[in-house]
C-alpha cells in the first residue's frame, strides 16, 4: 500500500472586506471567528498541518494568541488560491486543502470528505463539495449551484439555476460547497491561469479549471447546509452568534 500523502489546510485569513473589514478576527460568542474556523478544521482526521496565512499584523498576532500556526503572506494577492499557492511554495505537502476563513461551523468532517478521493485517486487534480438544496434557493445567486456527470465530475458552476426544470420532472439541484482541495503541481498551475470568459462572467474562479480542459471532482457532503454558513457582514454574524448560543443551551 502506497504511503499517505502529506496534507496540508489553509485558511487564507485576509483582513481586508469590501463589505466587512476585519471580519477574520471578529469575535462570535467569545471568540475571534478565526479561531472558530481553526478549531474546527483541527479536528479533522485527514490533515497533518494546519496554517492561518495571513497579510495583517492584527491577524496575525491573534492567531497567535490562540496558539495556531500562523504565517504572514504577501498583501498584493487577489484570492485565498493565490495565498493557498505560497504557502505551498514553502510548505512541503502533496495536497493542500483551502479551508474558508468565513465559516466558523465549519465541521471537519467536511474536510476529510473532500481529501479521500485525493488520497484514493493519485491522479485526481482538485476536489470540492456540494449539498443539495431546497427551492427557496435556487434563484439566489449568492447560491452557487453546480450539476456533475454520473461519475461526479463537475459540468458547470453557476449562480443562475442550474438544471432548469423545464418540464416540472423530479431533478435535485446542488450548491456548491467552496471547500477545495489540490494536488501541489496543479495548485501553482491554476494560479497562473489567465481569468477566463466565463469565470469572469460568473465571478467564479473555479470555472477557469474547467474551461481550461481541466477536471473538478465533486463530492456531495453528508454534512448539514448549516455548518457551511458564510460571514459575509455583521448581520450574518449575529445570525451565527446566536445559532452557537442556542445550540450551547
Amino acid at each position: 500500500m502506497s504511503e499517505k500523502p502529506r496534507i496540508i489546510g489553509v485558511i487564507p485569513g485576509r483582513y481586508g472586506s469590501s463589505r466587512f473589514p476585519g471580519k477574520i478576527i471578529a469575535k462570535i460568542a467569545g471568540k475571534p471567528m478565526v479561531q472558530r474556523v481553526y478549531e474546527q478544521a483541527n479536528k479533522s482526521k485527514l490533515l497533518d498541518d494546519l496554517i492561518v496565512a495571513v497579510d495583517d499584523q492584527r491577524v496575525y498576532d491573534v492567531v497567535q494568541s490562540f496558539g495556531g500556526k500562523v504565517m504572514m503572506t504577501a498583501s498584493h494577492h487577489q484570492s485565498g488560491t493565490d495565498r493557498l499557492a505560497e504557502i505551498a511554495a514553502h510548505v512541503d505537502g502533496s495536497i493542500y486543502v483551502n479551508v474558508q476563513g468565513d465559516q466558523p461551523m465549519l465541521d471537519p468532517i467536511m474536510i476529510d470528505e473532500a481529501v479521500a478521493p485525493m488520497i484514493e485517486n493519485p491522479d485526481m487534480l482538485m476536489c470540492t463539495l456540494k449539498i443539495k438544496i431546497d427551492e427557496e434557493s435556487y434563484h439566489d445567486p449568492g447560491v452557487v449551484k453546480v450539476v456533475t456527470d454520473k461519475q461526479g465530475w463537475a459540468l458547470y458552476f453557476s449562480r443562475s439555476l442550474i438544471p432548469y426544470n423545464r418540464d416540472g420532472k423530479e431533478v435535485d439541484v446542488y450548491e456548491h460547497v467552496g471547500l477545495y482541495v489540490y494536488r501541489k503541481d496543479f495548485l501553482q498551475e491554476y494560479t497562473k491561469m489567465a481569468e477566463s470568459p466565463l469565470g469572469e462572467a460568473e465571478v467564479l474562479e473555479q470555472l477557469k479549471v474547467l474551461e481550461n480542459g481541466y477536471r473538478i471532482f465533486v463530492v456531495e457532503t453528508k454534512c448539514d447546509r448549516s455548518t457551511g454558513m458564510n460571514v459575509d457582514t455583521p448581520e450574518d454574524l449575529l445570525q451565527i452568534e446566536k445559532f452557537l448560543l442556542k445550540q450551547d443551551k
